[in-house]
């Protein structure tokens, strides 16, 4: 299952999705606020691993071990 990106293209947002495509990680895209708020995502970005949602910095972690792989 490849990682979904929340995003509304803030700042933050635009570097979480050049990281993902520096490390070649496929990834889905939602953009859909209505989406984010019922799944209780109340910032951008997030990162959906497997069921699990990360925070901008956890994402960023993820991201750095994935690609260290």
């Amino acid at each position: 299952m490849k990682p979904i990106l929340y995003t509304t293209h803030c700042p933050k947002c635009n570097v979480l999705t050049m990281k993902l495509n520096a490390a070649n990680i496929e990834y889905d895209v939602c953009e859909d606020t209505e989406v984010m708020e019922n799944k209780k995502i109340t910032y951008a970005p997030m990162l959906e691993v497997e069921g699990q949602l990360l925070d901008f910095g956890q994402a960023i972690k993820w991201v750095g071990e994935h690609n260290a792989n």
